[in-house]
């Protein structure tokens, strides 16, 4: 099984801890992501600006603004995931993450399971997010009537422009991300300064908002609900939930990174804290100031509303123009993170039509191939559903649902394999790796426990299906290879007789088939 062709050796800043000759591969692209550049991809995938915008109404009419007291409990969960996550990543920082992690220290088919999940979450998510602009905010911002149509059109155009960008650079992509992370920085923070000294000197602010439950009942309210409903004070954590997610995309460009065991798992857990807390003060600014919750949860856009009562339209339309450009940004990353793991199973011969998707452009140093695929998918799932904008916020509770899969399994693998990992090579939980795994298990198991909710029937089906499809390609590969032996993961001792073999069939033909480093 012949999968590689020869690429120049790693030098310079690509010959650093965490290579990945080490794993059977050959260094196919630029190492230039630095810090503030791999926390920026785990933090625009988070997305704050973005998360909070397009749920927020939603939990005032499921659970009230008490509901976003779910929210701290939500990052003290996720960071306990974003550690364990870190602990992988520093032990294997190779591109494809919980796909990588789960084939190579549980089995291949496992491995492939986990990618395929991967990948329906990272299709489905980024047209769930890029359709926020079309369909919520830039009516708003440029007060047209949205229609099926337009929003159908502009998500389009929106998912091409993202992906030209991470087609063609990834040094510029990484510059438009940095300049978006800055500002929803920067903005979220005059913000909720803003908020908190003019409601104060107006008097606006009501600390009784903070406790209050709206339109929700507050008998029964802390009650878990039944076995196919869950109860308004657990339906407040799919704000985080929803949310507080994607963080593990900086190891997805763990390739591309400088020092990545290091880089990386800082990234992670940094973006979920800064998240975390920035966040929540934004949630209570807004939640002080809502006036009337009843009447604001009847809003098609209540943080746009309330910020634009308190501060004027000018600063409500600097809102707006900020989460556009925080959910393009978000978009984008996800985007890219959806390229790297196709490339990535692609690589190992493990996605459909592999053969195109592994290849790295000699030009551009980028997986021309593999963005182009993720675009048309993206613009696919977008036009079967573009006229069901029910079924596409049905899309967006899969996107909810589907890392709480992933992450379970990963933590799972993690708790079962930890006295077996290979060696850290810049990040280990030390002894705080217990009190982490009960904290991420009870976190996400209590997670799953929310998606019994009748209302994510939908959600469920369209992930079986994408299973379904991906159990079909599974067999055809187990087949076609004679079992689970055939899918076994690369080996610095496997690989070297497949890159001679490569190198002369590169010498005679006059093409090289991968993953050649270039400059972007």
């Amino acid at each position: 099984m012949s999968q590689y062709s020869p690429s120049p050796p790693p030098s310079g800043d690509q010959a650093t801890a965490g290579g990945v000759e080490e794993f059977g591969y050959q260094q196919a692209m630029k190492r230039g992501t630095g810090r503030f550049a791999s926390f920026a991809v785990a933090f625009a995938f988070v997305s704050i600006a973005t998360g909070i915008f397009t749920t927020y109404g939603s939990v005032l009419n499921s659970s009230g603004p008490a509901g976003i007291w779910t929210w701290p409990l939500v990052i003290v969960g996720q960071l306990a995931v974003a550690f364990i996550f870190g602990s992988l990543a520093a032990r294997i920082p190779v591109t494809g993450y919980s796909y990588q992690w789960t084939s190579r220290l549980a089995n291949p088919v496992l491995g492939w399971i986990i990618g395929w999940i991967s990948f329906t979450f990272l299709a489905i998510v980024v047209v769930a997010v890029d359709y926020t602009i079309a369909s919520t905010v830039l009516p708003v911002l440029l007060r047209y009537e949205g229609t099926w149509l337009n929003a159908w059109v502009i998500t389009g155009v929106v998912i091409l422009a993202q992906a030209v960008l991470v087609a063609f650079s990834t040094k510029w992509t990484e510059r438009v991300n940095n300049f978006a992370v800055t500002a929803e920085l920067i903005g979220m923070v005059a913000l909720v300064l803003l908020l908190l000294g003019v409601g104060f000197v107006a008097r606006e602010v009501d600390f009784a908002n903070l406790f209050s439950t709206g339109a929700v009942p507050s008998e029964g309210y802390l009650h878990f609900g039944t076995l196919t409903s869950a109860g308004p004070w657990m339906l407040g954590f799919l704000l985080g939930a929803f949310t507080i997610v994607g963080f593990e995309s900086a190891a997805n460009l763990a390739e591309e990174t400088k020092d990545p065991a290091r880089v990386v798992p800082r990234a992670m857990w940094q973006a979920v804290l800064a998240s975390g807390v920035l966040g929540f003060l934004f949630l209570i600014a807004v939640t002080l100031l809502a006036g009337d919750p009843v009447e604001l949860a009847k809003s098609a856009t209540p943080i746009a509303d309330v910020i634009t009562r308190v501060l004027g339209p000018v600063v409500g339309t600097a809102l707006l123009v900020l989460v556009v450009v925080a959910i393009f940004a978000c978009g984008m990353v996800i985007l890219m993170t959806g390229v790297r793991l196709v490339w990535a199973m692609s690589r190992d011969e493990r996605f459909p039509g592999w053969q195109a998707w592994r290849k790295v452009s000699p030009r551009f140093g980028t997986p021309l191939n593999a963005t182009v695929l993720m675009c048309v998918i993206g613009q696919l799932i977008l036009a079967i559903f573009s006229t069901r904008t029910d079924a596409l916020f049905d899309l967006f509770a899969a996107a909810t649902l589907l890392p709480a899969i992933i992450y379970t399994a990963t933590v799972v693998l993690y708790v079962v394999k930890r006295r077996t990992l290979p060696p850290s090579k810049g990040f280990a939980l030390g002894r705080w790796e217990t009190p982490v795994i009960v904290v991420a298990l009870v976190w996400l198991v209590f997670e799953l426990l929310l998606f019994r909710d009748s209302s994510f029937a939908a959600p469920w089906t369209y992930i079986l299906i994408m299973l379904v499809l991906g159990a079909l390609y599974l067999g055809y590969l187990l087949i076609s290879r004679g079992g689970a032996a055939g899918l076994a993961m690369p080996t610095m001792r496997s690989i070297d007789a497949e890159l001679d073999a490569d190198a002369g069939a590169a010498g005679h033909t006059g093409t090289a088939d991968v993953s050649r480093s270039g400059e972007r």
